[in-house]
């Protein structure tokens, strides 16, 4: 029997998705389990003993290195920094390294990047692991296994959540489909997904009824890069069995996914995914600037009036959340203003702005490295001021228009009177009409000591909203707690102690 440590890398605190400073009001330690890591562990042979360490939750310990024939790492590129230092450790034990995903795939030569890993199994796992397992066993195994095609989703397996410590975490997550129909200039789903692919209902259910047995009860982020990529699956087949599921177990979930802005035209998707569970959908918005939405090929945002789209989504009971990107060619002078009026006036509380990436395997990418204008490789951080390209904008001038706009957004006057816009046009989702949990009981009791007591920039603020809500909005009150929570969150790691 071989012994094989699935290990994941720590993210930084200075990301959007990491919700650090949040996570203390609920005493959780991530958010997600690494969803990839656990559905490549069911791929393995079942007489094989598997371990994961998540490092965003628990330490790597040198009893967990000698314990292991194999170690399997994964990552996003941001996570390089952890990859390189978990590498760094492993060289003192005899363990045969193999590395996958988004970090080592877009590596340009990932075998003299990473001369540490023995195997590279790049691609999506379900087509390439099965080689590198089918030459282990016949003893002639190669370092580089790449896919040259794509799987049906519906041979994906379930993930193996019995592997994860579940209590750490605040919300679970699921993948429907992979791939999104459109082909943004900045974005290598492309490179990772020619179309939108998806799977069947019964699949989905039966990964929801797992959760369910393993104890879930909560939040689950169906990670698609564009929930909607296939609408009529979702309105026919897919979102009616959800709503089947959660009526027969009284609701035990709410969903939030990623989606594009034409969710906005689709009255019957909307309808059908709030009463499914779904409280809240990320949108890429990036630029309100017409040029600069041409410019980046973003199709599907050109001809849509963007603010009445996400008016719409709201009052029909999904909280959106927002991507906003500065430096493109085409950004006027005048964008930074012009964003913050927009954020301001859209109600979008959790508005994650960046910076514009040149990501390798991307058609900006290949773009700008004809332009001559690669400076540095990207660091999969879109909150990174170290620009990795030459930007037609002054970069002094980019740089610091971004961090000011950041920090009027997400300051304690911008971002609550965001809050007071989003409730009033909020319709309450069944999620909002559920009984209080302990967590979210106890997160309240923090946030008013923390929020409304000690943080003296933000009280007066927290207070005027807790009270408006009361009179105004009082079944949204639950929400109103959530989202000061991450707007303290949002202060912390970009506003008030900006790095």
């Amino acid at each position: 029997m071989k012994k094989v440590l699935l290990l994941y890398p720590n993210s930084p605190d200075n990301t959007y998705w990491g919700f650090k400073h949040a996570l203390s009001f609920i005493g959780k330690k991530a958010a997600f389990p690494p969803l990839g890591l656990i559905t490549i562990a069911a791929l393995f042979p079942s007489e094989w003993e598997i371990r994961l360490i998540d490092m965003n939750i628990e330490e790597l310990k040198e009893k967990h290195l000698k314990w292991a024939d194999y170690i399997v790492i994964s990552g996003m590129c941001i996570h390089k920094h952890s990859a390189k230092d978990i590498l760094t450790r492993c060289k003192n034990f005899r363990v045969k390294i193999i590395a996958g995903g988004p970090l080592f795939q877009f590596s340009p030569n990932p075998e003299e990047e990473f001369p540490e890993i023995d195997h590279f199994i790049l691609g999506e796992a379900e087509t390439t692991l099965e080689p590198f397992l089918s030459d282990l066993k016949k003893g002639v195994t190669k370092r580089l296994y790449h896919a040259q095609t794509w799987i049906d989703l519906k041979k994906s397996p379930i993930p193996r959540f019995d592997l994860i410590k579940m209590e750490k975490y605040s919300s679970m997550c699921l993948q429907y489909s992979r791939g999104c129909p459109f082909n943004c200039e900045y974005c290598n789903i492309k490179a990772l997904s020619p179309g939108v692919r998806t799977k069947n209902s019964d699949q989905l259910i039966a990964e929801l009824d797992n959760l369910y047995r393993a104890g879930w009860r909560g939040s689950v982020f169906i990670v698609d890069d564009n929930f909607i990529g296939q609408p009529r699956k979702l309105t026919d087949e897919v979102l009616p069995a959800i709503i089947r599921w959660q009526e027969k177990r009284k609701c035990p979930f709410t969903f939030y996914t990623e989606a594009s802005i034409n969710l906005a035209a689709n009255n019957e998707l909307i309808r059908l995914m709030v009463e499914a569970g779904f409280d809240t959908v990320f949108i890429g918005i990036e630029s309100i600037h017409k040029a600069s939405l041409v410019e980046c090929h973003k199709t599907q945002n050109q001809k849509v009036n963007l603010l009445e789209a996400v008016k719409s989504i709201q009052r029909a009971g999904l909280e959106v959340q927002a991507g906003f990107i500065l430096g493109f060619d085409n950004d006027p002078p005048t964008i930074f203003k012009e964003l913050e009026e927009f954020i301001q006036e859209s109600g979008i509380c959790t508005a994650m702005i960046g910076l514009l990436q040149a990501v390798p395997q991307t058609r900006l990418y290949e773009r700008l490295e004809r332009e001559g204008r690669i400076l540095l490789e990207s660091s999969g951080n879109n909150t990174d001021t170290a620009l990795n390209f030459i930007p037609r904008m002054d970069p002094s001038i980019l740089v610091e228009g971004y961090k000011d706009l950041v920090k009027k957004v997400y300051s304690p006057e911008g971002y609550y009177a965001r809050v007071k816009i989003l409730l009033g046009r909020y319709t309450q989702s069944l999620s909002q009409k559920k009984p209080a949990t302990f967590n979210r009981i106890k997160a309240a009791f923090k946030a008013v000591a923390l929020l409304g007591i000690r943080e003296k920039k933000e009280r007066r603020f927290f207070w005027n909203l807790l009270f408006w809500t009361i009179k105004n909005k009082p079944g949204l009150f639950p929400l109103a707690i959530t989202l000061s929570i991450f707007g303290y969150h949002l202060r912390k790691t970009f506003g008030d102690d900006w790095k």
